[in-house]
């Protein structure tokens, strides 16, 4: 009989053209999970995305530093400690507008991929 657990040791590092550490432990591209993705990232400072529109929900702990969230048109700070869940189809932009890394773990409902998430202007 197989294992019931699977210990992540080699995260897949997702290749980014903008400082972004993207170290996906579990979902599509790691080990081709559709239901739930598991992140690990750091934003460089004044860093950003494109705003998004994705068809999947997503849960953003903050380990150290700050990250901005404009969602549907309100600017939103959260700091280390602190969690919040953004619900699907909901128009959003991640940053990290401020003088320091943002260290942060990301959990998406179901995984992540890049024909969810609908970035604009890409």
């Amino acid at each position: 009989m197989g294992k019931k657990y699977h210990i992540q040791k080699s995260p897949f590092v997702v290749p980014t053209t903008d400082g972004k550490l993207i170290e996906e432990h579990f979902g599509m591209i790691s080990c081709k999970d559709a239901q739930i993705s598991i992140a690990h990232m750091i934003a460089p400072p004044n860093w950003s995305e494109p705003f998004q529109t994705p068809e999947f929900d997503e849960y953003t702990y903050i380990i150290r530093g700050r990250k901005q969230f404009i969602i549907e048109g309100e600017k939103i700070i959260l700091e280390a400690g602190q969690s919040i869940k953004i619900e699907k189809n909901t128009r959003i932009q991640y940053a990290n507008p401020f003088n320091e890394e943002c260290e942060y773990l990301a959990i998406c409902l179901p995984a992540f991929t890049m024909e969810a998430v609908h970035r604009e202007n890409e």
